[in-house]
């Protein structure tokens, strides 16, 4: 894989956290960088670590993590983001109760949008890729990139959140319904 193609892979996967991110950054309508650098920090590990999982686990079973990954992803967004938009139309509590600062939801969210890099990493042995050192490398860059991304994210949706005072819950939730959405049409497509 050349470099170039490499960086492309590695921005294409960073692009769900990237609107995560901003939807995120939108609902807290201000820099909290203590949130953001653990959004994006847990966002480039899961992103690099589960080509690793996914490299990993072609080497005796791909054919089974193949099947449903897309599924996983799939129910994981479409809860957080149903969850975000029954919030906002039954906003009788105080405060919401999905919000961006807790670490189960980082987690959460980390785990649902990085599911299609497992199936990275199952085309990184799928290409002949059996050298730790060249899978390292790969992985580091896309974890890189996804953190970048995330951060920009973050800042850049607290700032339209702050300047267009935005329903965040509702269009947060609709934007992760439409990317889990997006990743499960895309491999029943194949």
């Amino acid at each position: 894989m050349s470099p170039l193609q490499l960086l492309l892979l590695s921005v294409a996967l960073a692009m769900d956290c990237f609107a995560v991110s901003i939807a995120s950054g939108i609902i807290l309508k201000r820099l909290q960088w203590r949130t953001f650098l653990t959004m994006a920090t847990l966002f480039g590990l899961f992103q690099g670590g589960m080509p690793l999982i996914g490299w990993t686990l072609t080497l005796w079973a791909s054919h089974h993590t193949a099947a449903y990954d897309h599924w996983i992803a799939f129910a994981l967004l479409i809860f957080v983001g149903g969850k975000m938009i029954y919030e906002h139309f039954h906003s009788d509590a105080p405060a919401p109760t999905f919000t961006p600062t807790r670490l189960a939801v980082i987690l959460t969210l980390a785990l649902a949008t990085s599911i299609d890099a497992l199936a990275i990493g199952i085309s990184f042995a799928c290409l002949g890729l059996t050298d730790m050192y060249t899978v390292f490398t790969h992985i580091l860059i896309i974890g890189i990139v996804s953190f970048i991304f995330s951060l920009l994210g973050s800042i850049l949706g607290a700032t339209m959140g702050k300047r267009l005072n935005l329903n965040a819950e509702l269009w947060g939730g609709l934007l992760l319904i439409a990317i889990g959405t997006k990743i499960l049409v895309e491999h029943l497509r194949g």
